[in-house]
């Protein structure tokens, strides 16, 4: 059962995402910037279907790759809630966001600064969120391939923020370095 909320979670992420997207779409703002700026981001879909294929192998029997560390009813369950609580964070993050929400770095039209909701408890609650839906992902498989993923999408995550708080400075200036003295960049 914490098999099938791990895939429903990687595919829930993604239709919020889309979905999102597709609202701002409408309004005319786009809202997809990836890979507009670091033409490296290309690498990450690739990497993202072996996870998908990782995660969906385990929860609907499809041929396995990589081997299980541990197995423990308690650890997945407590991913199952980790995973919940991704999700729901990722929600109010977008509810938050507003119009504002991007996919990558939009120098040329950023949107306000956004400081209220999921943004005052943390200046990064997307990269957060995923990083508590792969935490929780690997403590329902606890599969060596899916801890590769989760120390490097850490690495990632930080990376991403380092890059979008640097474009952040340089279109807030001091009302941005206001927002950083008085809100944590994770939780």
């Amino acid at each position: 059962m914490t098999r099938y909320i791990g895939a429903a979670t990687l595919i829930l992420l993604m239709i919020l995402v889309m979905a999102r997207a597709f609202q701002l779409k409408r309004l005319g703002i786009k809202a997809i910037q990836f890979g507009e700026k670091d033409k490296k981001d290309f690498l990450i879909l690739p990497f993202a279907l072996l996870l998908f294929y990782t995660v969906f192998s385990n929860a609907f029997g499809l041929p396995p790759i990589g081997g299980e560390l541990f197995s423990s009813e308690f650890t997945g369950w407590a991913g199952a809630a980790v995973c919940i609580m991704g999700i729901l964070l990722f929600i109010y993050a977008l509810i938050s966001f507003g119009k504002s929400f991007r996919v990558g770095l939009d120098e040329e039209h950023p949107g306000e600064l956004v400081t209220t909701g999921a943004f005052a408890i943390s200046r990064n609650p997307i990269y957060t969120a995923f990083g508590l839906v792969l935490t929780g992902i690997f403590l329902i498989i606890p599969n060596w391939i899916i801890l590769i993923y989760v120390f490097t999408g850490f690495w990632l995550f930080n990376r991403q923020i380092l890059l979008e708080e640097r474009s952040l400075k340089k279109i807030y200036g001091d009302t941005y370095e206001v927002y950083c003295k008085n809100v944590r960049r994770f939780l």
